[in-house]
C-alpha cells in the first residue's frame, strides 16, 4: 500500500504539469493583419468576448476591412483603423455590438479593442491596439468601458511602427490621421 502511495505522489504532480502546459496551448481564433508597413497577428478571446469577435470575424470573412486605414494614430495611445478609406471617407456599416467591457480584460499595452462612440453600444467595425497601458479606457462602476476582445500574438514591433507614424490633419480628423496612409491591405482568419 505504501509503495502505491508513493507512486502515486508521482504521478499525480506530473498530471498536473502537463495539464498545466496544455492549458496553455491556444485554441482561440487568430488573424493575421496585412498593412502597408507590415503584418501583424491578433489572437482573439472568444471566451469573454463572444459578441465582438463575432462581429469582428463577421467582418473579416466578408472582406471588409480590406481596404481600410488606421486614420487615427496617437503616439503613445492608440493606433485605430477599420473603418476608412484612404480618402478617408467612412465605409458604410450595419449593426453595432454590445458593450462587453465587463469581460474582465484590461487595456494593456498589445491589446485590441473596439472603438465605438460615447454611446456604450455604438461598436461597428472599427478596432484599435494599445500603444501603452491605457487603463482609462477600461469600465468603471459609474461608466461603460471599451471592449478588449484579443492581444496582438506576433508582430508588436509593426504595430510600434504605425504608433509612431508622422500624423497631421486630414478629413473629419485634426491631427491623428498618419500623413502617409497605413493601408489594410488584407485581414484573413488563420486555421491553424
Amino acid at each position: 500500500m505504501r509503495s502505491a502511495i508513493a507512486l502515486l505522489s508521482l504521478v499525480l504532480p506530473a498530471a498536473q504539469v502537463i495539464a498545466q502546459e496544455l492549458s496553455t496551448i491556444s485554441t482561440d481564433p487568430r488573424v493575421r493583419v496585412e498593412t502597408s508597413v507590415g503584418d501583424f497577428v491578433i489572437e482573439l478571446d472568444p471566451g469573454r468576448a463572444p459578441l465582438t469577435t463575432e462581429a469582428f470575424l463577421t467582418n473579416v470573412t466578408t472582406g471588409f476591412y480590406a481596404g481600410t486605414v488606421f486614420h487615427r494614430v496617437v503616439s503613445g495611445f492608440i493606433a485605430q483603423g477599420g473603418g476608412y478609406t484612404p480618402d478617408l471617407q467612412l465605409k458604410p456599416t450595419e449593426n453595432s455590438v454590445i458593450n462587453e467591457s465587463g469581460n474582465g480584460l484590461s487595456n494593456l499595452r498589445g491589446t485590441v479593442g473596439m472603438a465605438r462612440t460615447a454611446e456604450p453600444h455604438s461598436a461597428t467595425t472599427q478596432f484599435y491596439v494599445n500603444l501603452a497601458d491605457n487603463l482609462d479606457l477600461n469600465p468603471r462602476p459609474t461608466r461603460w468601458g471599451y471592449t478588449v476582445f484579443g492581444t496582438i500574438a506576433e508582430g508588436m514591433d509593426v504595430v510600434d511602427e504605425i504608433g509612431h507614424a508622422p500624423t497631421g490633419a486630414g478629413g473629419e480628423f485634426d491631427r491623428s490621421v498618419p500623413v502617409n496612409p497605413i493601408v489594410i491591405e488584407n485581414v484573413t482568419l488563420l486555421i491553424e
